[in-house]
């Protein structure tokens, strides 16, 4: 079954930032990894939630905001789209994501197969 994981980075870029430079080398390091693992579909980094353009259907138009601007919470910093046995499975993946572990959160959500 495909899994979508979301890494919410809420405090975990701060943290990163303010740690000595071999130490990011290593974080990213983790990431490169867990890019590479067997069950990764695709995976990428988001551009900073400042960046974002959010779209809305207003009737028969199309309107667009320059911003984050969805329901209020942590920043989505990026994702893995991952084929992992089962939800446990899936799970564990997540927890080897470095920002679970520095202050931000990760989302695991089955993706609907559609045929």
């Amino acid at each position: 079954m495909k899994y979508m994981i979301q890494v919410f980075t809420t405090n975990a870029t701060d943290e990163l930032e303010r740690l000595p430079e071999i130490a990011k080398e290593s974080i990213f390091a983790e990431y490169v990894a867990l890019s590479q693992a067997g069950e990764v579909l695709d995976g990428n980094q988001l551009q900073p939630a400042c960046t974002a353009t959010t779209v809305r259907v207003q009737g028969a138009g199309v309107v667009t905001t320059a911003g984050p601007f969805t329901e209020p919470g942590e920043p989505l910093g990026g994702y893995y789209l991952i084929d992992a046995r089962d939800l446990d499975a899936a799970i564990g993946f997540a927890a080897r994501i470095p920002a679970a572990r520095m202050g931000g959160a990760v989302e695991v959500r089955g993706v609907v197969d559609r045929l």
